[in-house]
Formats: structure tokens, C-alpha cells, sequence
């Protein structure tokens, strides 16, 4: 089943320069980038996006990260592609992460671990939506 999902490459990922490296393993697998954009996080984007976590005590550490430089928001598309996506990037803690995910390879801990990647299909609607205006996504045909 063809998806859309989002990542976003963490400040850590922008500063260390993997950006290439992480979207030529997404592209590599055969993913299809269908929108990107640098940005830097707002305190409300970081609130919503982490409304999960926003009122535990460790919140400020991670807005804090997630601010520290600008993020890269993408949204691919394939297929399965929240499942697919995940498996590639590895588990959120990168010590736990298998050689050959990405954060596995590229990560450092459970917050530096190059990238946010949406957890189901409803998750990933909510989050594109967060990231993307109307007319920012793109289809085109695949080779």
C-alpha cells in the first residue's frame, strides 16, 4: 500500500552533515521525497508536536535540542511506507539501534538520534499537515 509519511532531520543530524547521507538512504530504498524544508521550530510548533511529553519534566531539554539549529522536515512517499520508514531508521534510543539503521549508524542517544520519523498513518496526516502548507507536497513520476 502506497503511504506518505514524515521525518524530520534533528538538529543533530543538520550540524554533524548527514542530511545527504540520510536522505540518500531513504532515496536509496526507494522512497520518493515528495516535499523538504529547512526550518526553525517555534515553542508552540514544539509543544504540539511533543504534546505527548510537553508537560514532563525533561520537555525544556528537548525543546532546547530541537532548537538549537534548524531542522529539515520531509515527507516521503512508498510503499508502507510509516513501517518502512522506522525499520530503516531503527529504534528512537540509536544505543539500541541495529548497524545499518540509521540511527544506528548516525545517533548517539535516545534524544540526538538524527531523526524523527511519524509512528502510524494518522500520525503522519497530523504532523505533514503541522509542517506543510496547501501546495507544498509534490507528486511526480518515479523512474
Amino acid at each position: 500500500m502506497m503511504q506518505t509519511t514524515l521525518i524530520l532531520l534533528k538538529p543533530d543530524c543538520v550540524a554533524k552533515r548527514h542530511v545527504g547521507e540520510t536522505l540518500r538512504r531513504f532515496e536509496a530504498a526507494g522512497f520518493q521525497i515528495r516535499g523538504c524544508k529547512m526550518m526553525r521550530l517555534e515553542n508552540a510548533v514544539l509543544e504540539e508536536h511533543y504534546a505527548h511529553i510537553a508537560a514532563k519534566p525533561f520537555f525544556p531539554e528537548v525543546r532546547d535540542f530541537m532548537q538549537e539549529s534548524p531542522v529539515i522536515a520531509v515527507v516521503l512517499a512508498g510503499e508502507n511506507a510509516v513501517d518502512a520508514v522506522r525499520t530503516l531508521t531503527g529504534p528512537t534510543d540509536s544505543t539500541k539501534a541495529d548497524k545499518g539503521t540509521i540511527r544506528g549508524d548516525l545517533g548517539v542517544n535516545m534524544m540526538r538520534n538524527i531523526v524523527h520519523a511519524s509512528d502510524s498513518p494518522e500520525t503522519a496526516a497530523a504532523e505533514m499537515k503541522r509542517f506543510f502548507k496547501d501546495g507544498e507536497l509534490f507528486e511526480y513520476a518515479m523512474a
